[in-house]
């Protein structure tokens, strides 16, 4: 991020290349369509609900996939994040690299196919003992209910993947990278592998909190992870569990943000840079040594059809500001537009481009 902004056309030629953006987590493919109340009923969904799928969900999956209207969509946190900051860039296409773990399988198939459909350059480890991540959204009125099944995301293996020389070569490449916190249940040493990298070439490493549980329950691999992170993402509720695990004994958004930034950093060369959004509120985010609240865009909050995606859209509008080189005000006006497109749709989906200028 830098003070100055330079021309735009000259930020474009000069700045942005292929795979200039990495991202790593756990792929899901995102399968969407309308459903009635007995299908709901027969697989015990309820509306607006979110939940890991368990052994009676298993035919769900290819049931909303035989539906005349369904749709897919390359998923999964990150995937989503970069999928966002692609479309955000438009060209050139490939800016963003992602990697994770899928199967063998027709869904696989068609993930790949969805990602190169968004211009991200996905290059997954596929395995044949687990299925490819799925997550369906079941759609009845205005509500949806999700069911996610991380199967193949799991399976993520680093030296059989982000250790091959021609993927590290990719790691490389990338000046800015992103790994959701969600990826510390499954891959905390790719993560490290990443961040310290990031960390001694003085390039930006980003990630988030992504959920409460993660703080919760996986404190000890995300605060192995924390000296190494620039630009911390998060939401009020996640924040205020970090503060609340870490003893921090406050409250206040802008007080966590401050304390957080605070925490021990490897690379001393680049002061922390932490982001809490809080739905309609305005964000906090450190600036210097103090916290500034950004407003949000404002909205009539009937047009909002689903919030699912926001967080998700709005690292991605971020990042896209970021790989550019710009400044931390302009990097927050893209997350806050990346967020108000994605929430006026259904689950993270775009127009063909954006009207952000």
């Amino acid at each position: 991020m830098t003070d100055r902004e330079p021309d735009a056309s000259a930020r474009r030629t000069v700045l942005l290349s292929e795979n200039a953006l990495f991202g790593m987590g756990n792929p899901l493919l995102d399968i969407s369509a309308v459903v009635d109340k007995d299908f709901l009923d027969k697989f015990g969904l309820k509306s607006n609900d979110q939940i890991l799928a368990e052994d009676h969900h298993k035919t769900l999956f290819e049931e909303i996939a035989k539906k005349n209207d369904v749709e897919y969509h390359a998923g999964g946190a990150t995937q989503n994040s970069v999928k966002v900051a692609q479309w955000m860039i438009q060209e050139p296409h490939r800016v963003a690299t992602f990697f994770g773990c899928i199967g063998t399988d027709r869904f696989g198939e068609i993930l790949k196919q969805k990602a190169r459909e968004a211009h991200v350059d996905a290059r997954y480890y596929e395995q044949s003992e687990q299925p490819t991540g799925t997550c369906a959204a079941c759609i009845n009125g205005s509500n949806r209910s999700l069911v996610a099944n991380l199967a193949a995301a799991e399976c993520y293996k680093k030296e059989k993947h982000l250790d091959l020389d021609g993927n590290w070569e990719l790691v490389e490449k990338a000046k800015v990278y992103y790994i959701a916190g969600f990826f510390l249940t499954v891959s905390p040493e790719s993560i490290l592998k990443v961040a310290k990298h990031a960390s001694e070439n003085n390039k930006i490493f980003c990630t988030n909190l992504s959920a409460p549980f993660i703080c919760q329950f996986f404190k000890e691999r995300l605060m192995e992870v924390m000296p190494y992170v620039d630009i911390l993402f998060g939401n009020e509720t996640e924040a205020a569990t970090f503060a609340e695990v870490l003893g921090f004994e406050t409250d206040d958004i802008a007080e966590i943000a401050k304390k957080t930034q605070n925490l021990p950093k490897v690379n001393t060369k680049r002061q922390r840079v932490v982001v809490f959004t809080q739905g309609k509120d305005d964000t906090a985010a450190t600036v210097g040594g103090g916290v500034t609240m950004f407003p949000v865009l404002e909205m009539d909050q009937n047009k909002i059809v689903d919030t699912n995606g926001a967080g998700d859209a709005f690292v991605g509008g971020f990042l896209s500001a970021l790989v550019q080189e710009q400044a931390l005000e302009e990097c927050l006006r893209a997350a806050h537009y990346a967020a108000n497109v994605i929430i006026k749709r259904v689950g993270c989906t775009f127009p063909e481009k954006p009207s952000f200028h």
